[in-house]
């Protein structure tokens, strides 16, 4: 197991809550590499991961209900889907530089585990578990609405995932799927910029930036069918 202190003084001020059991919070940045066969059900992040995923769920889709209480069920479960998945969960541990806080097994952290989006994204609803176990569910949904307050912005509750929008565009008209493409990577590693450009058809390429490859190809293909006049720009 890495040398990470077991406290994790500096990251409790960056997560703006301090755990009354510190033991919580270690467990929740632990990854099972850590941990022999014996001890990883007990010691690694997987059930806070778990439980911080419907805790997660919960959080916000009673954030989207309140916010935005002319969209229906289907508008409100795929703006859902779109903040809730492993993507959004793995900017904000780069966010929170949750990567260096990690304790990874030795091979997993040759092979760059710190950086990688699924144990990130993982890494992120652990800790939400976390909090909610030691702090109870209002404590835990502060955190999440503070973390997760940016990528409710835009007013985006009333719009389908911009990908599959375009892809079905795209297939009424007879034309092959979009496809993305990486232009540009910039940043440090705990807090890099992707550029994707998507590419249809005989129509001009377009590109955008965001925190993940994923949020980056989402960006791209809004911006696509916002010029394509299929959606209204900050509708």
């Amino acid at each position: 197991m890495s040398g990470r202190a077991r406290n994790h003084d500096k990251l409790q001020v960056r997560l703006g809550y301090r755990f009354a059991d510190p033991d919580l919070l270690d467990r929740a940045l632990t990854h099972s590499s850590a941990i022999s066969p014996a001890k990883r059900i007990e010691r690694s992040y997987q059930r806070l991961e778990f439980l911080g995923d419907r805790v997660l769920g919960l959080v916000v889709a009673d954030m989207l209900y309140r916010r935005y209480p002319k969209a229906n069920e289907g508008e409100l479960s795929r703006t859902l889907n779109t903040l809730v998945r492993k993507e959004t969960c793995a900017v904000i541990a780069r966010q929170l530089n949750l990567g260096a806080e990690m304790n990874l097994g030795e091979s997993e952290a040759r092979t760059g585990g710190a950086d990688k989006e699924a144990i990130l994204g993982d890494i992120t609803e652990a800790v939400i578990g976390a909090i909610y176990c030691d702090g109870g569910l209002g404590k835990a949904y502060e955190f999440v609405e503070r973390m997760f307050e940016e990528f409710l912005e835009g007013g985006n509750a009333n719009r389908a995932d911009a990908k599959t929008t375009l892809q079905e565009w795209a297939q009424a008209r007879g034309l092959e799927p979009p496809t993305y493409t990486q232009s540009a990577r910039t940043g440090p590693d705990h807090a890099p910029e992707f550029t994707i450009s998507v590419t249809l058809g005989d129509y001009d390429a377009l590109s955008a930036t965001g925190p993940s490859k994923k949020i980056a190809e989402h960006k791209a293909a809004e911006a696509f069918l916002i010029r394509q006049k299929v959606w209204q720009e900050n509708r």
